[in-house]
């Protein structure tokens, strides 16, 4: 289990026309390759590992715009605010925060034209967004991303339109989360920020809403019909998905990941507050998830999760949005790398360039 916290450890060189190092909201590693998504951008970043250099660094090599690979809800300019990304069967799996956003104030601007900017509120439609997409193995560890593939993999996306998919719509009438789906999500407002596989289903873990004091992950399970991602009962009730609130001391999660038998969560402030931000672990999540009977209920409520790390903030600045495992041959058995958004002038000291925490044993 991680116990240290080394800051600065890890740098990623990226194209600073992406703009993706000043707003990463997601990361995972694959082979040995490293993945991220910006929350400002509609694409993927594909990293390698310098195997050169004395520290852990990586070097970007190739940005994938989704639209070449998804049939998006809106247009391909327009951001898709991913916030999680997850590999499995074979799958890069990715979700968009699914959430209203108001227009912040801007310092050059006056007070008439700020007043206005924080009564405007919008959809982006590619916010709304949980696909997959094919992985493809070149060898010697590196992956690249495929719109279908020879054995018969194929990249998709939730059944839904511009402004809503299948989940938005069952959410509608949550009796927890519907009075919140029309709130943007940096209002304590519906925000997804987080994204788990665990065995055939999947974990979206809320930013917001969080109720007095307890935070959300949404379980569903995927199926594809007629080259659509469709949601699928969990279980034989019949249940389209299920909700967990978990005890992260008034945070919501910004990112999860599945450590064996265990879930991560890094929580840190529903809305734009420069507070703590935390990683839990929810010990024994993955048996817990397991040993639900069909039918138990549309809501579950846990308490086995503890607070395992805090990690660093600034003031406005060093928001940790991403944590992922890496390989063993990286930097060790048991190591963490933790990304973030606005990061400080200390954490991106040139263009392009931008510094990550690593936490190890």
């Amino acid at each position: 289990m991680p116990n240290k916290l080394s800051v600065n450890a890890v740098s990623l060189a990226l194209d600073s026309a992406q703009l993706v190092h000043d707003n990463l909201s997601g990361a995972v590693a694959i082979g040995d390759t490293l993945w991220v998504a910006g929350d400002e951008a509609c694409g993927l970043d594909r990293l390698q590992r310098d195997r050169t250099a004395e520290h852990l660094h990586f070097v970007a090599d190739h940005h994938y715009p989704l639209a070449d690979y998804l049939p998006l809800p809106d247009s391909a300019d327009i951001e898709a605010d991913l916030e999680g990304l997850a590999v499995a069967d074979g799958y890069l799996w990715l979700v968009g925060s699914h959430g209203l956003k108001r227009k912040a104030p801007q310092p050059e601007r006056d007070a008439a034209a700020n007043l206005k900017r924080l009564a405007t509120v919008t959809h982006d439609g590619n916010r709304c967004l949980l696909a997959r997409i094919p992985l493809l193995d070149e060898g010697d560890g590196v992956y690249s991303l495929q719109k279908t593939t020879a054995d018969g993999r194929t990249a998709a996306t939730l059944k839904g339109k511009k402004k809503f998919n299948e989940l938005t719509t069952l959410l509608a009438d949550d009796p927890q989360l519907a009075p919140f789906m029309a709130i943007p999500g940096k209002d304590n407002g519906f925000d997804v920020e987080g994204l788990a596989a665990v065995d055939g289903k999947l974990l979206l873990g809320l930013r917001g809403p969080v109720l007095r004091g307890w935070s959300c992950l949404l379980e569903l399970r995927l199926e594809e019909r007629k080259g659509e991602l469709r949601l699928a009962p969990l279980d034989d009730s019949g249940q389209l998905y299920r909700k967990h609130f978990l005890p992260l001391a008034g945070l919501g999660v910004r990112d999860l990941h599945l450590d064996g038998d265990d879930l991560l969560l890094l929580a840190g402030p529903t809305m734009v507050l420069d507070g703590a931000v935390r990683v839990f672990r929810w010990v024994g999540a993955r048996a817990a998830l397991a040993g639900v009977a069909a039918g138990e209920g549309a809501a579950l409520w846990w308490e086995g999760v503890a607070e395992h790390m805090v990690l660093p903030h600034g003031k406005g600045t060093d928001r940790a949005e991403a944590l992922c495992r890496l390989p063993p041959h990286w930097a060790g058995p048991d190591a963490w790398l933790v990304l973030y958004d606005a990061p400080s002038a200390k954490r991106k000291p040139q263009p392009g360039l931008v510094y990550g925490d690593l936490m190890t044993r």
